[in-house]
C-alpha cells in the first residue's frame, strides 16, 4: 500500500482510515447513499468525533475544509502535525 497522506494533517501515513463527511448514521436515516469520504489519520479521525456529535458534522463540517478551518481542529492539527507518524497518538476526550 505504501504511504498515504493524511487529508487533514498532511502526515505521511502508513494507514489511513475514511471519514465520512456527512456521517452514516444520518444518510442511512433518510436511506441515501453513503457520503463522500476522505482518507485521514486515527488520531484526526478519533480527534473528530471526539470533538463533535453526528448532528454537527452533518450540518456544518460536512467538508475537508470546513473541518480543517474550525478552531478547535485546527488547534489539534497544528499540534498533532509536529507529531511522529509512527507512534500512536493519544488523543484527549
Amino acid at each position: 500500500m505504501g504511504i498515504m497522506q493524511c487529508e487533514l494533517c498532511d502526515r505521511e501515513m502508513e494507514s489511513l482510515t475514511a471519514h465520512h463527511l456527512v456521517p452514516r448514521q444520518s444518510t442511512k436515516r433518510r436511506k441515501e447513499e453513503p457520503s463522500q469520504t476522505i482518507d485521514i489519520c486515527s488520531a484526526c479521525h478519533q480527534q473528530i468525533h471526539v470533538l463533535f456529535d453526528n448532528k454537527v458534522l452533518a450540518k456544518e463540517l460536512n467538508t475537508a475544509e470546513k473541518l480543517k478551518n474550525e478552531p478547535r481542529m485546527q488547534k489539534f492539527l497544528s499540534w498533532v502535525k509536529k507529531q511522529d507518524p509512527g507512534k500512536r497518538v493519544r488523543v484527549n476526550r
